[in-house]
């Protein structure tokens, strides 16, 4: 891969202890090492990218770097014999956007065993609409499957918590779409409706435990929880017997406060959920499902697409908790 071009891209600067994002020129040989180069079309904003794009916790310790943890686009160049030139490919995990140079730019380069080719019936923006959180949301989809699903929530309903949120958002949208009676859970005081058109046939307030019973009535089938802290903890007590809770998330906190008693006297499971490091030769299985299971309707409807200059503004608005849905970053306007 000789061949150097300039290409355009948010790069970040740490100056004097804080980060600075800054929309630059760069060229094609600061890219890392990777198999393949990618002509970037679109990338996604998740919670992560909001951290590392503002400079809170340690998402990346390396600078200049360019973030974006996803990235959809079509193959340029290819030392592997995997892809092809114009092939269209999509990117989640691996450590992109973090310690490898990400997605918010107009080309990227990484291995290829990082990339799954894209499925068929998905456009490259629909794939970024799904990106990382639509992936977590199969994959605990697919692990409460796994764990007795089909056969636990035929009484009783399945809840998402935090489920105005990339993940839960998709959640929600494939449980209903599988059939299942969704309980959607959030902070948000005006998505209802939001909530609704997704599939929910029941929107709750957040779950919280206060006077922290060890157990309660059994209220749930199966669970997604997508926040973590006292939510998670929340779930525990009010889960049927031999069910499952499905756990991604730790924007509420990583501790818990509960007690063993739902684990041992109802057989209750956690299954962690972490998508970053998930086997290579499973992931496009998911995407098949996530092709095949995903009411695109849905999809297009959550989604918002917005240009590359905007995401400094939607990293803020992220951690805050006041974005809604999927955002996909066009890295072209």
């Amino acid at each position: 891969m000789a061949h150097n071009e300039t290409f355009r891209a948010l790069v970040l600067n740490q100056v004097d202890g804080r980060v600075q994002p800054a929309i630059e020129q760069v060229e094609t040989s600061a890219l890392p090492e990777g198999d393949v180069l990618v002509r970037v079309s679109c990338s996604d904003l998740n919670y992560k990218d909001g951290l590392a794009v503002t400079g809170q916790g340690r998402i990346i310790r390396n600078y200049p770097a360019i973030p974006g943890v996803d990235f959809a686009g079509v193959v340029e160049e290819s030392q592997s014999p995997r892809f092809q030139p114009g092939d269209k490919v999509v990117l989640t995990g691996w450590g992109v956007g973090e310690r490898h140079w990400g997605g918010y730019a107009q080309r990227a380069r990484v291995k290829a065993d990082w990339l799954v080719a894209l499925p068929q019936g998905l456009s490259l923006e629909q794939a970024m609409g799904i990106g990382t959180a639509g992936f977590t949301a199969m994959l605990c989809v697919m692990a409460l499957e796994a764990h007795g699903l089909q056969e636990k929530a035929t009484k009783r309903p399945v809840v998402v918590t935090g489920a105005t949120g990339g993940v839960g958002s998709i959640a929600v949208a494939i449980l209903a779409h599988l059939g299942y009676h969704v309980v959607a859970s959030t902070g948000s005081t005006d998505a209802e409706e939001y909530l609704r058109s997704l599939g929910a046939q029941e929107v709750t307030g957040r779950l919280a435990n206060p006077a922290r019973r060890p157990l309660e009535s059994e209220r749930w089938g199966g669970a997604v929880d997508t926040v973590g802290g006292e939510t998670l903890a929340s779930l525990f007590p009010a889960m049927a017997y031999g069910t499952s809770v499905a756990a991604c998330g730790l924007a509420g906190g990583s501790e818990i406060n509960t007690t063993v008693m739902p684990f041992i006297l109802r057989g209750v499971n956690l299954l962690g959920i972490e998508s970053v490091y998930f086997p290579a030769d499973r992931r496009p299985a998911v995407w098949e499902r996530l092709a095949r299971d995903l009411p695109l309707d849905v999809l297009n409807r959550i989604m918002q697409i917005v240009p590359l200059s905007q995401v400094p503004q939607l990293s803020q608005e992220i951690l805050k908790g006041q974005t809604r849905g999927r955002v996909v970053i066009d890295v072209n306007a």
